[in-house]
């Protein structure tokens, strides 16, 4: 079997004063291939153990999509179980990063966000997003499942609305997002959106430290098993995309993106 070469994203950090801004970008819609999970996990991470870093923003670059979720190129490449256990382990590193550095986590959401994309939204503490952003999780569309995401996102928008997104594949557009509490404020437009995010931000830099940390536990409480649990659930992603159903289901629509 040909090496599949999947492009791999950057990952840049940056400070502005006691607040870190962390920023992903792939080419393909910013999708999330595995070496930009890693980065984006080891980077949070990082961040979080800085003690002049306060606040973190998880944010994308561009004006298209905010997340179109896991690489399909990547999917496409996995051929053990075990590559498969580690692609999906991805999303678990960062959702685990995200929810377990002290600082609260702001998300900038500019734009259309998809599957794994999802998982990193309700991750955050705070999201913020653009009337234009919209939601969804297509997973069992190409024969998978949101299984390491759901988790996280179950916790946000609870189970009856978790179900329906994975069940229905439909958009849900910012007012739902909203209404269910996988974002907490929706604004106009980009230009609305950097406001919002830098003002919080200010905010929460000149908060007690100590008093954020105390509150990011108690928002984070009972998910300590997520270790244990997102593993096992990247491990059963890990086996069913090597079945014939979902690789025919993701070159088809591999073929329908580039038609």
């Amino acid at each position: 079997m040909a090496t599949t070469v999947v492009d791999p994203g950057t990952v840049t950090v940056t400070q502005d004063g006691a607040v870190a801004t962390v920023s992903f970008h792939h080419p393909r819609g910013n999708s999330l291939p595995g070496a930009l999970l890693r980065r984006l996990a080891a980077e949070v991470a990082a961040t979080g153990a800085r003690a002049d870093v306060r606040v973190i923003v998880l944010r994308s670059e561009g004006t298209g999509p905010w997340c179109a979720g896991a690489s399909f190129d990547e999917l496409a490449a996995i051929a053990t179980p075990e590559q498969g256990l580690e692609f999906f382990s991805g999303f678990s590193g960062v959702i685990l990063a995200m929810t377990q550095v002290p600082q609260f986590v702001i998300a900038r959401i500019h734009g259309k966000t998809a599957g794994g994309g999802v998982g990193l939204t309700a991750a955050a503490d705070y999201a913020i997003c653009t009337t234009r952003a919209a939601f969804r999780l297509s997973e069992l569309a190409v024969g998978i499942g949101p299984f390491v995401v759901g988790p996280v996102i179950e916790r946000k928008v609870g189970s009856g609305a978790y179900a329906a997104m994975t069940v229905d594949a439909d958009w849900r557009d910012a007012a739902w997002a909203e209404r269910h509490g996988l974002v907490a404020k929706v604004v106009a437009d980009e230009a609305a959106l950097d406001a919002a995010v830098a003002q919080l931000a200010d905010t929460l830099a000149r908060s007690n430290p100590q008093a954020m940390a105390e509150l990011k536990r108690v928002f984070w409480a009972g998910t300590e098993h997520w270790p244990t649990l997102l593993r096992e659930r990247a491990a059963a992603s890990g086996r069913l995309v090597l079945g014939d159903f979902t690789r025919e289901a993701i070159a088809a629509f591999k073929a329908g993106a580039r038609a």
